[in-house]
């Protein structure tokens, strides 16, 4: 699979990720499907698992998930701290490492940048202890993008968490271009805008042009159109459905559209 750079370390990372808001909040009877997701995601070279404590049993869902399947990858693990107050902060990501089964988290971050600035001295506190390998900061709201601007101009975030896609480019006008300018790495969450995309293109044939960045689907298209912006680190697309996964991972490979071909895209989505 393709990989970008962790600007701050130039670690390598691939290009698609794993989300798990939603997919996998299930019970005992829902987890055999996202073995299988997980299974197929390490086998084409995926790493990022994105999870948090607002996603109900997800973490924990990931940690047993991991554990059946044994060392079959090398996950790259990020999780949230999500609650008020050091103490409480400090608590909660210890919960959240033991439900993952990992002995540290790879990227931790202040979901929706909740009392960030008492999160924020414990994460650097927990780097250097190595407890957590990088820090970060996420939010879904429009309003919130200057905040997280700010703090990646002020602060030395490693990543940030951003809504970003085909249909809402909102992001592209001064956080994409702040995050190259300070050297933040870039997760993407709502590459497919909550489904959106899928239903404006329904019953659409693919663009002839689609081949020529080895695309076969539209779910490959949205995913490349974020990939290709270079600021962007790796979107995190969720699902627990292995033909799914199947499909948005073949994004992580082959050609990815430059600005011309980027522009395409915008159009055939509004065509």
């Amino acid at each position: 699979m393709n990989t970008r750079p962790i600007p701050r370390t130039k670690e390598a990372i691939p290009t698609v990720g794993l989300g798990t808001w939603q997919a996998f909040d299930v019970d005992a009877t829902g987890r055999a499907p996202l073995a299988e997701v997980v299974k197929q995601f390490f086998a084409a070279g995926g790493r990022v698992i994105d999870s948090s404590p607002m996603y109900g049993r997800a973490e924990a869902v990931v940690g047993d998930v991991l554990a059946e399947l044994g060392a079959i990858g090398t996950p790259f693990l990020a999780t949230k701290v999500w609650t008020r107050g050091k103490r409480e902060g400090i608590a909660q990501m210890a919960q959240s490492r033991h439900k993952m089964r990992a002995a540290k988290i790879d990227l931790m971050q202040i979901h929706n940048l909740l009392d960030w600035q008492t999160h924020l001295p414990v994460l650097r506190d927990m780097k250097q202890a190595g407890t957590i390998r990088y820090l970060g900061v996420t939010h879904y709201s429009h309003a919130e993008l200057a905040q997280i601007e700010r703090l990646m101009r002020s602060e030395a975030l490693d990543f940030i968490q951003v809504p970003y896609n085909v249909a809402d480019r909102t992001v592209e006008a001064r956080v994409l271009p702040a995050a190259a300018d300070t050297g933040t790495a870039v997760l993407v969450m709502r590459p497919f805008d909550e489904g959106g995309l899928f239903r404006r293109v329904r019953g659409k044939p693919l663009p002839g042009w689609a081949a020529d960045l080895d695309c076969t689907s539209w779910a490959q298209i949205f995913l490349k159109f974020i990939i290709g912006h270079p600021a962007v680190t790796c979107p995190i697309p969720a699902t627990a459905d292995p033909v799914h996964l199947a499909d948005n991972i073949k994004a992580g490979f082959g050609r990815l559209p430059d600005a011309t071909q980027r522009r395409a895209m915008i159009a055939a989505l509004d065509a």
